[in-house]
């Protein structure tokens, strides 16, 4: 009988310890945004509106930075993606819009949905996209190919030793994921 209750005993204390480490775990996901946001890590881009700090900060004219544009086609997925232009010198402070070309190359409707990332991870903090397709799903019928704009600015803040920003996408066939 006393082996039964230290049993029952060592089986609660794993419980408890167990509900401990996932209540610290889940915890943590807000603690892991901040630093995010704060550090750029990630490639978590700023919150504040591209538009609205294009408007409160001056253009750095004397500064050239450039932008590389890459893309990906994830799982072999019937696609071509890729960015129309492969890179652009951009003035710090100010809009500037390009666009990515994606193509269905099946004979059935794909729902794409594309994810972004920035490198450095330092220049992540410093970019921002008020308008993107990446913010939403996009249908493509059979062999329909298209242009897809993206709008992005570069504070004049992101630290000068900065010289190159990455913006890399790649482009998932979600409709696979709901069958």
């Amino acid at each position: 009988m006393t082996g039964t209750r230290s049993h029952k005993r060592l089986l609660a204390k794993l419980v408890m310890v167990s509900v401990a480490m996932f209540g610290f775990g889940f915890a943590l996901v807000p603690a892991y945004r901040v630093l995010c946001d704060i550090t750029g890590f990630g490639g978590r881009l700023s919150d504040k509106p591209a538009a609205v700090a294009a408007s409160e900060s001056e253009a750095d004219t004397e500064r050239l930075v450039t932008v590389e544009f890459v893309a990906t086609v994830n799982s072999n997925a019937g696609w071509v993606f890729r960015p129309t232009v492969a890179k652009m010198q951009v003035h710090p402070g100010e809009l500037y819009t390009t666009s990515y070309y994606a193509e269905n190359l099946l004979d059935r409707q794909l729902l794409g949905q594309a994810s972004y990332n920035v490198a450095p991870v330092r220049a992540a903090r410093f970019f921002a996209k008020p308008d993107c397709f990446c913010y939403s799903q996009q249908e493509f019928a059979p062999r329909e190919g298209r242009e897809m704009n993206v709008t992005f600015f570069i504070d004049p803040a992101l630290p000068k030793a900065i010289e190159t920003v990455t913006l890399s996408y790649t482009i998932f066939d979600v409709g696979q994921q709901a069958n």
